[in-house]
């Protein structure tokens, strides 16, 4: 989802007086609209499902988080020990 400088920022004003052609924008390009004010980046505006699928996405990597940092302090085990530890019932 690159962001076209060209068309996806846009002032608050300009939102405010062209509402339905920016929510327009944003549903048929799936981009953000960075929305500024006096020439700095304010907010941005995401279309309602391309944000579900950021925050799907990032709670994701946060179930992933803890098993990358077992990874990183070598809390590992071959598979056929994990399964057969799983099997029995007991904690590696």
């Amino acid at each position: 989802m690159p962001i076209s400088i060209t068309e996806d920022i846009r002032s608050i004003t300009d939102l405010k007086r062209n509402t339905n052609s920016v929510l327009d924008q944003i549903h048929k390009t799936k981009r953000p609209v960075i929305l500024t004010v006096n020439g700095k980046a304010e907010a941005v505006l995401v279309d309602a499902k391309e944000y579900e699928k950021i925050l799907n996405a990032f709670n994701l990597l946060k179930l992933l988080a803890p098993a990358e940092e077992d990874i990183k302090e070598g809390r590992v085990a071959e598979v056929k020990e994990f399964f057969q530890e799983f099997k029995c019932g007991k904690e590696i």
